[in-house]
């Protein structure tokens, strides 16, 4: 662990001396790569980002140092480069200036609550693109949190991962960069991502056209894909977001809010004695669900029990089905698909052969759908608009190709805030429209879905 504040001497790349850093907080981490550090230099506030791969650190250290140079021989605003240098433990260091009140897009987006604000910030991305490509600056890794927004100007991050060309950027590479760059905006709300079109094209002299649109739109949804298969990816380690256990024979991921200030550690080895005393909502030979509270949350745990030798082979060969489980759960949660949220998975190992697994979400209060049918306090209205909100919901997975594998009415809450879908691991997302309609057709078969009472 990390203690603050923390000196760093790094010895300039250019020039004679050692300058002093004083690292005060960390404000990012990518694991064997790079450490981001807000700090002190001079009595001034800096950035530090420090690479230390075991073998690419110093290719990283000097793309960065090139990319930020290039950036401001091309008048595009980017951090001002103060120096770079050498630490004394071997690490390389890039310290840039520090915008100060600034934060990422990415940040800044989550903030703003109104459609019409969040356009505009959009929109100024949308134009600071349009001037990198007018610059012939490729962005190799796109994505809201590599801009960072001080007062109205929008500045360019993570120098290294840009490619720099002697002329613009041609018209369909430009456009798979803009279908990127949109890919945060919810599928479906299309008066946005044409404006945003619009208004990039307009900054580029060029006109919007049909084939463009066409181009746009077949980008997007590969974007979206890739978009959402990066995200589940770093579900899996260490992150902002997430911490990744690997002690004795348990391998767990947690969601780093439901472990704040508790040992992940102990709840993992006690999770049996906890869920016995908890409230049992099922007891079988597959599988054991029970409610309970802990740290502060109302939690459902789900295990996933032994059921022999090959049983246990097969898990371990395809994955367990709580890391199904929780992949699908964060699939659907970027999708705007209700599902309680997940917030941790363990996988209980003999050897290298898997045992068991747990699955803990969000505890979410409802009503199986089954019930909320059968129950007479319910008036005719409700139920219509109950069931065209669950319609609503099997085409929302039907626009992604998902099949849920066990759609029973069990397997749907009905609550204040619409239908919840549970139940995810069996779960599949299919690349083929035609195996889709096959899963699909089971699915529909388990709930028939025809508005019967």
């Amino acid at each position: 662990m990390i203690e603050f504040p923390f000196q760093l001497l790094i010895k300039r790349i250019s020039g004679e001396g050692k300058e002093s850093l004083m690292c005060t907080a960390l404000l990012r981490i990518v694991p064997g790569s790079r450490e981001i550090y807000d700090a002190q230099w001079g009595g001034r506030g800096v950035i530090a980002k420090v690479f230390f791969h075991k073998i690419n650190a110093w290719r990283h250290f000097e793309k960065e140092c090139r990319g930020l140079r290039l950036l401001g021989e091309r008048g595009l605003s980017s951090p001002e480069l103060l120096f770079s240098g050498e630490a004394e433990d071997g690490r390389w260091v890039v310290v840039v200036e520090r915008i100060e009140d600034s934060s990422t897009v990415q940040d800044a987006l989550g903030k703003r609550v109104e459609k019409a604000a969040r356009l505009d910030l959009l929109t100024l991305v949308c134009k600071e693109l349009a001037r990198q490509h007018n610059k012939g600056v490729l962005q190799r890794d796109l994505h809201l949190g590599n801009f960072l927004l001080g007062g109205d100007k929008v500045f360019a991050l993570d120098a290294g991962q840009m490619r720099f060309f002697s002329r613009p950027i041609g018209r369909r590479k430009s456009i798979c960069q803009l279908a990127m760059l949109v890919c945060c905006l919810p599928s479906g709300d299309e008066e946005p991502v044409t404006r945003l079109c619009e208004e990039y094209f307009k900054a580029r002299g060029w006109q919007f056209g049909k084939s463009d649109e066409v181009l746009f739109e077949k980008q997007l949804t590969v974007h979206r894909k890739r978009g959402v298969d990066k995200v589940l990816k770093k579900c899996l380690r260490t992150s902002k977001r997430h911490l990744r256990i690997k002690a004795d024979r348990y391998f767990a991921v947690f969601d780093r809010g439901f472990c704040e200030e508790v040992e992940p550690l102990d709840f993992i080895k006690q999770i049996d004695s906890l869920m016995d005393k908890g409230r049992i909502l099922k007891e079988g030979r597959t599988s054991y669900v029970s409610s309970l509270r802990w740290n502060g949350r109302d939690v459902v745990i789900k295990r996933y029990n032994h059921k022999g030798f090959i049983h246990s082979l097969r898990h371990t060969i395809k994955r367990s089905r709580a890391h199904r489980g929780w992949l699908h759960a964060h699939r659907l949660r970027m999708l705007k698909i209700a599902t309680p949220r997940p917030l941790a998975y363990i996988e209980q190992r003999k050897g290298s052969l898997l045992w068991k697994s747990y699955l803990i979400t969000e505890y979410v209060k409802g009503q199986k759908l089954y019930d909320f049918l059968r129950d007479s306090k319910i008036g005719q209205e409700e139920r219509s608009r109950v069931t065209g909100k669950v319609k609503e919901l099997l085409n929302k997975l039907g626009e992604h190709r998902i099949t849920h594998g066990d759609l029973k009415h069990s397997n749907i809450l009905i609550t204040e805030d619409g239908p919840v879908l549970t139940d995810l691991d069996g779960m599949q997302v299919h690349r083929y429209g035609w195996l889709y309609k096959v899963y699909q057709a089971k699915d529909r078969a388990h709930l028939p879905f025809t508005g019967r009472e």
